[in-house]
């Protein structure tokens, strides 16, 4: 890096007009900036500053230089004196891949410059509960909230769910029936499923008619895009986060098939172990949650 000075030594001449004030920016002694001046000049072959009582004054090529070499030498000396990177720590996540996808990445990707790691975990909130509370995770966004001993809960969101339907399904629903009876009006349709318990729509089923669907299933995938590309396709009528279907239901690719007075709401939850202390990382991953959840979309 012994040009890398030297060329920094001069540019500093070269803006201060003087050795000695130059000396003091740089905290060196005046002989010292003299010297490194001199030795430039000599392996240039040019004269870069003429010499008097006042000062230094630049020769025209002691100018082209500067022009030439002050922006890189600062870039230079920028990434030369940065504080090396603190450590890395590794804070690991679960959640639904949707949720992580559409939620969570965002929310935590500033984190990865500025020291923090994210590895994720992806599959059903129980599953992922039972790894938090093994200790293999350290955050998991879950949508139920299972009494595991040592996990605690803070609900993040309120996600309100909506049932759609392709718009060719939605042709084959007596309308005079779906306002009498609403269930049975939609049981000759399929279901689009997240899980084999019919987690999502079975819990619309419940607060909207009061009974678990007796709907046949034609599809079961655990990713809720998935579950609306299906929908789109008429494989089957779903419950889906209204965050999610709205973009569809705007574009006509799907339809509501069924509104209440009151839309069935779920919560959206942070788990995080209560028996140890999470560590600044995770406070970290915690709060960037926390607070990107103030601004995502309730509808």
């Amino acid at each position: 890096m012994q040009e890398l000075d030297l060329l920094h030594t001069f540019v500093e001449v070269h803006r201060a007009g003087s050795i000695t004030a130059a000396a003091a920016r740089l905290g060196m002694s005046q002989p010292s900036v003299s010297e490194r001046i001199a030795r430039l000049e000599s392996e240039l072959g040019i004269a870069l500053f003429t010499r008097s009582v006042r000062g230094v004054t630049p020769t025209p090529a002691g100018d082209a230089l500067a022009v030439r070499v002050a922006a890189p030498v600062d870039r230079l000396r920028a990434v030369w004196t940065a504080p090396a990177p603190g450590p890395v720590e590794t804070v690991r996540v679960g959640g639904a891949s949707d949720v992580v996808a559409l939620r969570v990445i965002p929310a935590l990707a500033p984190l990865t410059s500025s020291g923090v790691r994210v590895e994720f975990g992806l599959g059903l909130a129980h599953d992922l509960l039972a790894r938090l509370a093994d200790g293999d995770l350290d955050v998991v966004v879950s949508s139920v909230r299972t009494p595991l001993r040592g996990i605690r809960y803070r609900g993040l969101v309120d996600e309100e769910f909506v049932l759609v339907g392709a718009p060719s399904l939605a042709r084959t629903i007596d309308r005079a029936r779906l306002a009498a009876d609403p269930a049975g009006a939609l049981q000759h349709l399929p279901l689009v499923a997240y899980d084999a318990e019919l987690s999502i729509v079975r819990r619309y089923w419940r607060s909207q008619f009061g009974h678990r669907p007796a709907n046949a299933v034609a599809i079961t995938v655990p990713d809720l895009r998935a579950v609306l590309a299906a929908v789109i396709a008429a494989a089957g009528i779903s419950a889906l986060p209204r965050y999610l279907a709205e973009p569809a239901i705007g574009a006509g690719t799907v339809e509501m098939l069924h509104r209440s007075a009151e839309a069935p709401i779920n919560t959206l939850h942070l788990a995080i172990r209560a028996d140890a202390p999470p560590t600044a990382a995770t406070t970290r991953v915690i709060d960037a949650l926390v607070e990107r959840a103030r601004d995502w979309d309730v509808f």
